[in-house]
């Protein structure tokens, strides 16, 4: 019998593989909705802080199974320092279950940057009030570059689009990320985090180690919404000030966002993203509750966007195949 084969596909072969905004969330989407009706498996991330603090280092590591592309996959991170993405690496392998073999080892830097703009948007559409008009992005980099176009993409009739960051290539990304899907429309860039705040429907947090304030909940308007991408940018205690709180998983929520319970050190949540997409749990109250929604990820939703770009990258030519079993 022939030992199987391992596509390897690198930063690089992935790099100038896009999907549209649609796309990416149609694909978040359906495996939210897979995981909701049971086909799906996620446990929760193991997390390990590395123990010398000089470090500032961090790993993580998800595994799941999406069912319904039927593909089983392990993903593995590991961090030094928050302040920048330069020793940040992160990977995929996805296992075919139908046939029991692997089908591709990727770089998971374009997965994460596909599927967390995904996940912002579509907790966007579900939490935002009706009305909502305005929002202010806070964060350029790899985690927060698509949001804006995603954002217009899940709710169009947005009319007021704000961006905060430190980072002159993240800001010029973001801004031609926007213009790339949507010619003509504008993003003002801000300098004070509070004020625009103050002024926005929907705040979007995806900074590290912020130089901004944190982020206050009360700082919004009644009715806003402040999505946290995991971010350090946003103030602890933050679901215990929230009228409704919402996240992609509750498990996930112990583990990466610990600094956002109470001062009791409970986490009080009311609904999670997959069983208001099903339809089963409703993404607020009432039209004057400020919403409070954590984004951590999810590995059923890492799946379908690495399955799309390792699918078009080999079969556009790309990569290395490695019988790692022979």
């Amino acid at each position: 019998m022939k030992p199987p084969t391992l596509h390897i596909l690198t930063r690089g072969d992935l790099h100038n593989l896009e999907l549209t905004p649609h796309e990416a969330i149609t694909m978040v989407e359906d495996g939210y909705l897979a995981y909701a009706s049971g086909k799906s498996r996620n446990p929760a991330k193991l997390m390990v802080p590395i123990p010398d603090p000089e470090r500032d280092a961090v790993t993580y590591s998800m595994l799941g199974y999406d069912g319904s592309l039927e593909q089983a996959a392990f993903k593995t991170s590991y961090r030094q320092g928050s302040t920048s993405a330069e020793k940040y690496y992160t990977t995929i392998t996805l296992y075919d279950d139908t046939t029991g073999t692997p089908f591709a080892l990727l770089d998971c830097h374009r997965v994460g940057a596909t599927r967390t703009p995904a996940t912002t948007a579509l907790l966007a559409r579900e939490c935002a009030a009706p009305g909502a008009r305005s929002v202010l992005m806070v964060g350029t980099g790899a985690q927060g570059i698509r949001t804006l176009p995603y954002l217009l993409t899940a709710l169009p009739k947005l009319e007021r689009l704000r961006l905060f960051g430190t980072h002159p290539d993240g800001i010029r990304d973001s801004v031609e990320a926007l213009t790339n899907q949507f010619p003509g429309r504008e993003v003002e860039l801000v300098d004070d985090v509070e004020a625009a705040a103050r002024e926005s429907d929907i705040v979007v947090a995806a900074s590290g180690r912020a130089a901004h304030p944190k982020i206050q909940l009360g700082w919004l308007p009644p009715g806003g919404l402040l999505i946290s991408v995991a971010s350090k940018g946003v103030q602890e205690g933050t679901l215990a000030e929230a009228d409704y709180t919402v996240a992609t998983n509750a498990a996930q929520v112990e583990v990466t966002g610990q600094r956002m319970a109470g001062q009791d050190g409970v986490f009080s949540l009311d609904a999670e993203l997959p069983e208001i997409l099903a339809g089963r749990a409703a993404g607020r109250r009432s039209d004057e509750d400020r919403v409070f929604a954590f984004s951590s990820g999810m590995i059923i939703t890492d799946i379908p966007v690495a399955h799309a770009l390792a699918a078009r990258a080999i079969a556009a030519g790309r990569g290395l195949e490695v019988a790692l079993w022979s």
